[in-house]
């Protein structure tokens, strides 16, 4: 995992310009503009802190790129993205890394990195429908505490892990 460069944007829009990306993000909208995919990149760099970050997730041996690894603040529901308090673990990957368990990889590691950084608690919020995330969630260890409507203004499926004592 590194952090994301300026170059990266072609395949930032060539992963959230596909439907099958984004259908279970926000309101499902597919980029339109590479220029979205700029805009991202700089929103997503203005983000990066000591602890909470968005990684850009690499294939080791050949540097390929596969998605988005994220550790954030979430908003709380009904205060217009203010932050709740807890933080999110996240991923979005490209349909052509699907199936092959790097995002369960990668997220192991962002965990390891949140228990080093002294966070005690970590949650994942997915579409009721994205059966796929939820068993990613449930592979690194995490807890379905049911639906919920905490976070982002919708009913999501809520996840939590503690740290390991």
């Amino acid at each position: 995992m590194r952090s994301w460069a300026p170059h990266d944007a072609d395949f930032v829009f060539d992963m959230y310009s596909r439907r099958e990306v984004r259908r279970y993000i926000g309101h499902g909208e597919v980029m339109q503009e590479r220029d979205e995919a700029v805009k991202l990149l700089e929103r997503w760099s203005e983000l990066q802190h000591p602890v909470h970050h968005i990684w850009a997730v690499e294939r080791t041996d050949d540097e390929q790129l596969l998605g988005a690894l994220l550790l954030k603040s979430i908003p709380a529901s009904g205060t217009g993205d203010l932050p709740s308090g807890d933080t999110e673990i996240g991923w979005h990957f490209h349909p052509d890394a699907w199936g092959h368990g790097f995002a369960s990889e990668a997220a192991r590691r962002v965990l390891d990195h949140a228990w080093e950084a002294g966070l005690e608690r970590i949650v994942a919020v997915t579409n009721p429908k994205n059966a796929a995330s939820m068993a990613v969630c449930r592979r690194i260890g995490m807890t379905h505490l049911g639906q919920s409507d905490a976070y982002y203004d919708t009913v999501c499926e809520l996840f939590a892990v503690r740290r390991p004592s």
